[in-house]
């Protein structure tokens, strides 16, 4: 028994292209201009506290000590970066979604998918041509 099957893939328009990436890459421009903030902070902190240990204000061990401790504290928000990082590319996601805008994973999921169909579409036109 010989099954014919017809598949008409039709072009979508992309509505998610002109407000979804420039969202995205907003977001992702706030979190790293957050970033260097915090490390222009640090700098800004070194230099003040340089200026105090030139002026006589600040003995150089406790200078250095402050600066340690500084560090220390930069590197131990580190992951709480990552969290919000984490937080924030979430939220853009369900955002998008309550806009009904797919997300990359649900084009690429959906990719797959059409790839999947294509090749079994394939293997019923050969195996109908035999």
């Amino acid at each position: 028994m010989t099954e014919e099957v017809e598949v008409k893939i039709h072009e979508m328009e992309d509505v998610s292209a002109p407000t979804s990436p420039s969202l995205v890459e907003g977001l992702r421009r706030l979190l790293l201009a957050s970033i260097g903030a915090v490390a222009m902070t640090f700098d800004e902190a070194e230099s003040f506290v340089n200026k105090l240990v030139e002026r006589g204000e600040l003995a150089q061990k406790d200078a250095e000590k402050l600066l340690r401790e500084m560090r220390s504290k930069l590197r131990q928000g580190r992951p709480q970066v990552r969290e919000v990082s984490e937080r924030v590319e979430q939220g853009v996601e369900e955002f998008l979604n309550r806009l009904n805008i797919p997300s990359k994973r649900d084009i690429e999921d959906l990719s797959a998918k059409i790839a999947q169909l294509s090749a079994r579409v394939e293997e019923l036109r050969k195996n109908s041509q035999r």
